[in-house]
């Protein structure tokens, strides 16, 4: 589904797109990912070398004053030095913007030195996992968490646990990620569900086009990750860009990167952006992207390269 947004006066860059209620909690539709703040080049493997703290939480506080208030962090986020949600503590909190979404995600685990581990399944370890966000975030509750799935089983057991920390008090909203239609029906017949994260973008995953749609007529927020990234994923958009991306980015004297994040905000009013970089240029042009207006025309090229057969789909 391809939509156009209605065009409205922003009261900060970051609301140029509009805004989705995740829950009882509104948020601008660009927001920001920290995945890649606490390291430079790839995230998430072992040894990155750190980024600049100074440079990091400089990045975090412009973002917030450029109106983002909807942040997507997790506690696996880190490289030697650095870890994401304890950037974020250190540049918003004490306290935090009242506005302030903040979204984690649980499941993944890593050890201290980055190696990645079997992911966390029962009721215990997702309840540890939620209690560290909480005291790296230094809050009392967490606004949304995301369950991270790999593969295609049960997520009854582990949704359920996340269900029961929400009745207590511990989470406001839960979401998942990166899981199927089948698995998103499976949590929703345990507790409401305000948002679905999976690889999406221009050339990726398109057999979920269907998905993406219906998940706007539940009220349910479609957040892509690796939408500018695409099929280099955290490794950043590596290849070289296609024919049809640099022609509507010329068009529009824009970027690749800006009007891949257009676009994504052009599949429906439910979709939410939340690109990330350390880079404050790059983070400044990555809100901007939400004030692009694509035309059909626009839409049509690029709808027809999402639509390639050899659109990475792995």
């Amino acid at each position: 589904m391809t939509t156009t947004p209605t065009p409205t006066a922003p009261s900060s860059p970051a609301s140029a797109a509009g805004t989705w209620a995740l829950g009882d909690l509104t948020v601008n539709r660009i927001g920001f990912g920290a995945m890649r703040l606490p390291q430079r080049g790839e995230a998430l493997v072992e040894h990155a070398a750190p980024r600049d703290r100074d440079e990091a939480i400089a990045v975090l506080r412009k973002a917030v004053d450029l109106g983002v208030n909807h942040i997507d962090t997790a506690a696996f986020y880190f490289s030697p030095l650095r870890s994401a949600n304890e950037l974020i503590s250190s540049a918003l909190g004490g306290p935090y913007p009242d506005d302030l979404v903040i979204a984690t995600k649980v499941g993944p685990c890593r050890d201290a030195s980055g190696a990645w581990g079997t992911h966390a399944r029962t009721p215990a370890a997702l309840r540890g996992q939620v209690e560290e966000n909480l005291r790296q975030l230094g809050r009392d509750h967490l606004d949304v968490v995301n369950l991270r799935i790999v593969g295609t089983d049960s997520i009854a057991e582990r949704f359920g646990a996340l269900a029961e920390l929400r009745e207590a008090g511990l989470v406001r909203h839960l979401g998942v990620s990166n899981i199927t239609p089948e698995q998103l029906a499976e949590a929703q017949a345990i507790a409401p569900v305000v948002c679905v994260q999976n690889m999406y973008g221009i050339g990726v995953r398109p057999e979920y086009e269907d998905f993406v749609r219906r998940c706007g007529e539940q009220g349910i927020a479609f957040v892509p990750f690796y939408a500018i990234a695409a099929a280099g994923r955290q490794g950043g958009a590596t290849a070289p860009e296609s024919p049809e991306v640099l022609a509507v980015a010329e068009a529009h004297g824009a970027s690749p990167a800006q009007i891949r994040i257009a676009w994504t905000l052009h599949q429906g009013p439910h979709l939410l952006a939340i690109p990330g970089t350390g880079d404050p240029d790059h983070l400044a042009a990555n809100i901007d992207a939400g004030a692009i207006r694509l035309t059909e025309e626009d839409l049509a090229l690029l709808d027809g390269l999402h639509r390639e057969p050899a659109a990475d789909a792995s």
